[in-house]
């Protein structure tokens, strides 16, 4: 007796598809982070489908933050250099409820083999060219995050510290304009340390002050990760927010 074969795991609705084809649109910049992309009348006639699917597909890109709706202009492609998006990944809230702009300073910034650790988080081989970051970033003169920072070495060529220090907008914005890389997601690994003695240095407090130790790894379009990033912050009168949907 034969058994009927079961329909193909691998189907997908047809709106998932044209969402797909909006995504590797991004991906290749045709349409640039803060540009507009064509209106929905304009992609159901480029994609052959009705602009339900194609509002469908658009919604989804909309929830996770890779476009964004504006009111009676069209959709546009997400920039970290908007106000909008400009602080998305900065999760430091002062308890006080002040307007919190953080300055940053940049202490080094050197080209080192990655090890294998850092090779594995990167998706680069063993010993593969990587960028090292220092940066300390202070709110009204005290500092309050010191970060150490690793990228591809490929990826951000002729990076220096001159060009960091020359930059005083956030880091995400910087990689999106000197770099064409756009940062669309974060995962996150957050624990409570105590400051040795170098970071209490750095960080001016007594040793042993209890810190925030937050590690990064930050992704562009198409799952790709881009940065690494080992934070420790000073949360004595700032909160670290975590926003669940």
């Amino acid at each position: 007796m034969s058994i009927p074969s079961l329909p193909s795991a691998s189907f997908s609705p047809l709106y998932q598809q044209i969402k797909a084809m909006i995504l590797a649109s991004l991906q290749a910049a045709e349409w640039l982070p803060g540009s507009s992309i064509p209106s929905e009348m304009e992609l159901a006639a480029r994609y052959l489908v009705s602009q339900g699917t194609v509002r469908k597909a658009i919604d989804e890109l909309a929830a996770e933050n890779l476009l964004v709706r504006r009111q009676g202009k069209g959709t546009y492609v997400a920039t970290h250099q908007g106000d909008d998006w400009q602080y998305r990944f900065l999760r430091l809230e002062r308890e006080s409820g002040e307007k919190f702009h953080l300055v940053n300073r940049f202490l080094a910034c050197t080209q080192q083999k990655s090890t294998t650790s850092i090779a594995h988080l990167l998706k680069l081989k063993a010993g593969d060219p990587v960028i090292r970051i220092e940066r300390i970033q202070s709110f009204n003169g005290k500092p309050i995050v010191f970060e150490e920072i690793w990228l591809s070495a490929s990826r951000f060529k002729g990076l220096t510290l001159e060009k960091l220090n020359a930059w005083s907008g956030p880091m995400y914005a910087f990689y999106e304009s000197l770099y064409g890389t756009h940062m669309v997601r974060a995962e996150e690994h957050i624990k409570a340390i105590n400051a040795d003695q170098e970071l209490a240095n750095y960080l001016e407090l007594p040793l042993g002050h209890a810190l925030l130790l937050v590690d990064r790894v930050a992704f562009t379009y198409g799952n790709k990760p881009v940065e690494i990033r080992h934070a420790r912050y000073d949360t004595s009168q700032q909160h670290y927010v975590n926003k669940l949907n």
